[in-house]
């Protein structure tokens, strides 16, 4: 078995839970003594090595020959994933649709053509039911091929009514299809560069928006046809700033659910995801008591529904949580308070726990530094900052790459790194004008820090003030106001200005927006 198909097969086992390994050892053991099964002995101890030493192994089960090593690892592969679709079918609907087409193709291959013909139209409900299209397409192409060799007493009206049925699911599937890749690849351009920097960026998001969108109407559309429309509208007024329009794309992807409760279980991570899109454009609106009452629907959802059933959907939920328990604490400026979440969130992500990708993760020390930076603890930030601007050139994520070393500069500034701060700031104004993101208040960002070092002590305040005014006439430009998407620059201005913490600036304007007495 090749290496990589080994590390496969490790990391399959160590994702394994305590009831996924009881369940496979007894499905094993149903027909069989497991003193006879090597790939049973294979497992245990792999599972209880956790690491693949093929000598030890040879050395320990003296019943396994190097030679029958490589085709009893891919066994054991290929168990564990049966023994897992088995659990797992009633916890997934396209698993259990597509167990009962199996269960009709044996029937068929018997000759019992009228149970299988049974079969499949109860399967075909249920994936009507669950917004299946593509599964009720190919069990209607499974019924057309019975009917050519089982004749029914109905046969002309059976066959119309077929044909009928597999035209109007074909065009679904199609808008469906078309509507996903808008939603996908507006989502792929978020991920690269994140929001617009200029004119041009907008121009060519709002072209390929429109001559792609097609030219469908909202009520005619099916359950996940809206899901992709409404996601394909979101991404596309995020990307371009428009959080209003967004906000509201977002609610309505949540009451699509509310509408049908029934398909919350059957499309749990798309739940879950629009609750989180949802809270984002809440925090950009800055609409704090709705966007508690929707934080509380989300961690509520742990208790209604079984995240923890399915490792991808309890990976997805923590990380709605843990962003969005972050973003709660950068609305109300409570930074002290929000680093007490920071050593359990660094955990998850050192130790995998939750299997996220580099672009979730880089997120995450973004937002982590961020917290640190807000809390006065500049040191700790610049540590999370650094893991971000030493990645090796990742494709993704651009905006965060180019505002990771805006933040660390500034933090060198606080910590009092002068000499560092010079130095560092001609190669951050390389590496911004490469990626096609320097703009009027980088620019004065960077004046102001090359400046500092030959302030006298009774200039630095009027100059935090002339810097803060030019900055807010720049916010007021259309592709001015992304830099202030990623760190409230103003309120650390006020803060330097007015000799405050900056999370006292930033509560002191949540207490005030919300109407609340300090």
């Amino acid at each position: 078995m090749p290496k990589q198909k080994t590390d496969d097969l490790i990391q399959l086992i160590k994702s394994l839970t305590r009831a996924e390994k009881r369940h496979f050892r007894l499905f094993v053991k149903r027909n069989q003594a497991s003193d006879d099964i090597l790939f049973l002995k294979l497992f245990d101890f792999l599972d209880k090595h956790q690491e693949y030493d093929e000598a030890k192994i040879l050395k320990k089960l003296p019943a396994i020959k190097k030679r029958q090593l490589s085709n009893l690892k891919a066994h054991l592969y290929k168990q564990l994933l049966i023994s897992l679709r088995l659990l797992n079918k009633n916890h997934n609907v396209d698993v259990d649709i597509r167990e009962s087409i199996d269960y009709a193709r044996v029937l068929y291959n018997k000759g019992l053509y009228k149970q299988s013909l049974d079969i499949l139209d109860k399967t075909k409900t249920k994936a009507y039911s669950a917004d299946r299209g593509l599964l009720a397409l190919e069990i209607i192409g499974f019924e057309k091929h019975i009917e050519s060799q089982y004749i029914t007493g109905s046969i002309a009206s059976r066959v119309d009514h077929l044909t009928n049925e597999s035209e109007a699911l074909f065009r679904a599937s199609l808008r469906k299809d078309t509507l996903s890749s808008l939603a996908l690849q507006l989502y792929s351009r978020y991920l690269k560069t994140g929001y617009v920097r200029n004119e041009q960026d907008f121009e060519q998001a709002k072209a390929f928006f429109q001559e792609n969108l097609p030219d469908y109407k909202v009520e005619d559309l099916g359950f996940l046809e809206k899901i992709y429309w409404y996601q394909a509208h979101l991404w596309y007024n995020h990307i371009t700033q428009n959080f209003a329009f967004s906000y509201k794309n977002a609610q309505q992807l949540v009451n699509i659910f509310h509408e049908r409760p029934e398909m919350i279980e059957i499309e749990l991570p798309l739940y879950l995801k629009s609750l989180h899109l949802l809270l984002n454009t809440l925090f950009h609106v800055q609409h704090y008591e709705k966007f508690v009452d929707t934080l509380n629907l989300l961690e509520d959802a742990k208790k209604q529904y079984n995240v923890q059933q399915i490792k991808n959907v309890e990976g997805l939920y923590n990380m709605y949580i843990y962003i969005h328990r972050i973003n709660k604490h950068f609305l109300e400026g409570s930074f002290e308070e929000g680093t007490k979440l920071m050593p359990e969130l660094d955990k998850a992500i050192q130790e995998d726990i939750y299997n996220w990708d580099e672009r979730r993760e880089m997120v995450f020390n973004y937002k982590i530094a961020c917290m640190y930076f807000g809390a006065g603890n500049h040191g700790e930030a610049i540590d999370y900052l650094n893991l971000i601007i030493n990645q090796r050139n990742p494709d993704y994520r651009q905006d965060i790459q180019c505002f990771a070393r805006i933040l660390s500069l500034i933090s060198h500034y606080e910590l009092g790194n002068e000499r560092l701060v010079e130095y560092q700031i001609k190669s951050v104004y390389r590496f911004l004008a490469k990626m096609k993101d320097l703009h009027d208040v980088q620019r004065e960002i960077f004046r102001f820090l090359r400046r500092t070092p030959r302030m006298r002590t009774g200039q630095i305040r009027d100059e935090f003030i002339t810097l803060k005014t030019k900055l807010e006439e720049a916010r007021a430009k259309p592709y001015e106001r992304r830099p202030f998407l990623y760190f409230d620059i103003i309120s650390w201005l006020e803060s330097k200005i007015d000799g405050k913490e900056v999370g006292e600036v930033i509560n002191q304007k949540f207490l005030e927006r919300e109407g609340k007495e300090a």
